[in-house]
C-alpha cells in the first residue's frame, strides 16, 4: 500500500554499528563524536515501540556503510511496482542503495529500477499523499534529473516537484520530510514557517489540516514522525510542546529519547525506518496501545 500513514505492518532498520571508534562524525556533520552504547540504547527503544506497535522489524546489516546507515529510509523507495534504488546525493552514502536492494531481495522483494547519475532522489524527499500522488522535494539531495527518472519508472503516479528552502546550506541535510509528517490521511505535521509558499497552497487546496510544530523545538527534529497508523505516531522525546499539539488533536504520540541516535547523528524517527509494507489507512478509528 503506498501510504505514508497506513498500519505500518513490515520496517527495514540498521543498528547503529558505524558509531564506535574510528567513525568520521566531522565528514558525516555529526553534531559531535558519537556514543556508540547510547546510540545502540536508543536504536533499541525505538525498535521496541516498532515491534509493540505490531511491525515486523527486519534489519539491514550496516557493516562496512558509513554511521548514516542507520537512516534507512533514504536509500531505497518501495512501491506496489517493486522498490526503487536511490542515488545518494551524499557522497559518504553511495554504497547504501546497492546494499538495500539486496537486503529486499533476500525477502522476495522485486526490484523497479534504479536512479542513475546525473540523477540523485533520497527517500527523504519523498512523500505521498495518496497512493496516487507523489510529492517530491527538490533540494540539495534530489535533483531535477533525478526527479525526471522518477516519472520514468511511476508512469501511472502523480508526481509534483516543490522546491525546498536553502535552509542552513548544503552542508546540512533538509529533506522535505524534515518539514513534513503524514500523521493521517487527513492530518500532517508542518513547519510552516519553513514550507514554501506553493507547497503550503497545494496542502491547503486539498483540505488537509495541519498541524504547526513548535518553532523552537525545530532543531530537535520536532517535524520528523513516524505513523504507525490508526492514529499513533512515534516522537522525540526532546519535542515536547509539539508532542502536545499532537496529542490535542487526537493522535497517540509514543516516544523515546533521541539524543544520540537523532540529534547527534541528524535524523528522527522517519528516518530511522525504512517502511516495507502498510496496511489500509486509518478508518477513522483510534487504535490505542
Amino acid at each position: 500500500m503506498q501510504s505514508m500513514c497506513g498500519r505500518l505492518e513490515q520496517v527495514l532498520v540498521a543498528r547503529p554499528t558505524g558509531w564506535g571508534a574510528g567513525c568520521d562524525w566531522r565528514g558525516l556533520g555529526y553534531r559531535r563524536a558519537p556514543d556508540a552504547a547510547l546510540a545502540a540504547a536508543q536504536h533499541e527503544a525505538l525498535v521496541a515501540i516498532l515491534r509493540a506497535g505490531g511491525a515486523e522489524v527486519l534489519e539491514l546489516d550496516g557493516d562496512g556503510l558509513s554511521a548514516d546507515a542507520v537512516y534507512t529510509h533514504d536509500a531505497s523507495f518501495p512501491t506496489d511496482a517493486g522498490v526503487i534504488a536511490m542515488r545518494m546525493g551524499k557522497a559518504a552514502r553511495e554504497e547504501e542503495p546497492g546494499a538495500h536492494v539486496a537486503r529486499l531481495a533476500q525477502l522476495g522483494v522485486r526490484q523497479l529500477g534504479a536512479v542513475e547519475a546525473p540523477g540523485s532522489v533520497e527517500g527523504g524527499d519523498l512523500v505521498w499523499l495518496d497512493p496516487r500522488t507523489l510529492l517530491v522535494g527538490r533540494g540539495f539531495r534530489t535533483n531535477a534529473a533525478g526527479v525526471a527518472q522518477l516519472r520514468a519508472m511511476l508512469p501511472n503516479v502523480e508526481i509534483i516537484e516543490v522546491h525546498l528552502p536553502y535552509g542552513n546550506g548544503p552542508g546540512e541535510c533538509l529533506h522535505l520530510m524534515s518539514l513534513m509528517s503524514v500523521l493521517d490521511e487527513r492530518t500532517i505535521l508542518v513547519d510552516r514557517a519553513w514550507l514554501t509558499v506553493p507547497c503550503f497552497t497545494l496542502l491547503s487546496s486539498r483540505g488537509i489540516r495541519l498541524i504547526d510544530i513548535d518553532g523552537d523545538e525545530r532543531d530537535g527534529f520536532a517535524c520528523n514522525v513516524l505513523s504507525l497508523g490508526g492514529g499513533r505516531v512515534v516522537a522525540l522525546e526532546q519535542s515536547p510542546a509539539t508532542n502536545e499539539r499532537m496529542r490535542d488533536a487526537g493522535f497517540c504520540v509514543l516516544t523515546f529519547d533521541g539524543s544520540e541516535i537523532a540529534l547527534n547523528g541528524g535524523g528522527g524517527p522517519t528516518c530511522l525506518t525504512r517502511p516495507l509494507r502498510r496496511g489500509y489507512p486509518d478508518d477513522g478509528r483510534r487504535m490505542r496501545p
